[in-house]
């Protein structure tokens, strides 16, 4: 008996069972993201059982098919896996490989991009925002053309009709715009979006109540992650107007009481140098773009004399800023013996 022979039944096996694991993984990781989406977690259950019932189909077709390369008698195993091996050698086993090659080229586009060299650097740049945000963009629309060809292309070889399915596809998607509206207005405005460069992802915005950062761009939505590390979903068509905090350069206003208790002259002259000295400091003058604005007295409330200091910096460095000068000055009145109206002596009695 040729070796080669006797060999092609176990390597005929091996494939078998390869294909089978593929496919039931893939079958259940896909069932299970179904299930994600539901809003109920009642129905996991449920959608386990979809992951057993796939597994089963997947384990009885590789059993019919075994019988079949080794020929054993046992029906109706041998019968099932005879029509089954037909079919995979007339059309299913194309369409599995273009399945199998629409997965792996979903999976790689990730990798893929990141191989794009964008402009990386410690300090944050309109041009870095852009390039993150084009990327974000370009792997959304490339993972949805992906998924449509490989879905032609499978149907294809299925021996349906592609020129009836897309024109139907067309009709339907034109029926169901109607209705969708709102997706469309999201793609449009997300479209003007990313050709306007109005924010990208990185920039700090604030969008109605919401304010955050970008962590995620594409046509339809934005996803914004705010100060308590909250996710926001905004679709794009919900943005009438958006306040980007992080554009070219930022200001961080700094307002400064002290007591009516305090000589105002005494106490604007420690302010002002204590700003300049803040200035001038080569561990943060790297952070600032113009000397600071020192506009003296802002208001006068019930308990205090507001000063106020405006400090233009790069984009995304006006709290860091603003916290350290409230610290310096609050250190820098406690030497100076500066009143502040939480150190204000009461009145004395009448």
């Amino acid at each position: 008996m040729n070796i080669h022979a006797w060999l092609l039944p176990y390597l005929l096996a091996l494939g078998v069972l390869a294909l089978a694991v593929w496919v039931g993984r893939s079958g259940s990781r896909l069932i299970n993201q179904v299930g994600s989406f539901t809003p109920s977690t009642t129905d996991n259950r449920y959608w386990r059982m979809a992951g057993f019932a796939w597994w089963g189909v997947v384990v009885l077709a590789a059993v019919s098919l075994l019988a079949e390369i080794f020929k054993l008698d046992i029906e109706p195993f041998r019968s099932w896996g005879n029509q089954l091996s037909s079919w995979l050698g007339s059309k299913g086993l194309t369409g599995i490989l273009t399945l199998a090659l629409a997965l792996t080229l979903y999976r790689l586009i990730p990798y893929l991009l990141n191989r794009i060299p964008l402009a990386r650097s410690e300090e944050f740049t309109r041009s870095q925002v852009r390039g993150q945000t084009i990327k974000s963009v370009l792997e959304s629309a490339l993972r949805a053309m992906v998924l449509v060809v490989g879905g032609l292309f499978f149907f294809s070889n299925l021996g349906l009709n592609i020129t009836a399915l897309v024109t139907g596809v067309g009709v339907a998607g034109l029926a169901v715009s109607f209705a969708a509206q709102n997706l469309v207005r999201d793609l449009i405005n997300g479209f003007f979006i990313l050709l306007e460069d109005q924010f990208g992802v990185g920039d700090v915005i604030t969008v109605g109540l919401i304010s955050g950062t970008v962590e995620r761009f594409n046509l339809r939505v934005t996803v914004l992650r705010d100060l308590e590390g909250r996710v926001h979903f905004v679709p794009n068509s919900q943005i009438p107007i958006v306040t980007v905090l992080s554009r070219d350069w930022a200001r961080a206003v700094v307002d400064i009481g002290v007591s009516y208790r305090q000589d105002l002259s005494q106490a604007i002259a420690v302010f002002e140098d204590e700003a300049n000295r803040f200035y001038h400091d080569p561990n943060w003058e790297s952070l600032f773009t113009s000397p600071p604005d020192l506009q003296g007295v802002q208001q006068l409330t019930d308990n205090a004399v507001v000063l106020r200091v405006l400090f233009t910096t790069k984009p995304k460095e006006q709290w860091a800023v603003g916290r350290e000068f409230r610290k310096r000055i609050a250190e820098r009145f406690a030497t100076e013996k500066i009143l502040i109206p939480a150190t204000t002596p009461p009145l004395p009695a009448a």
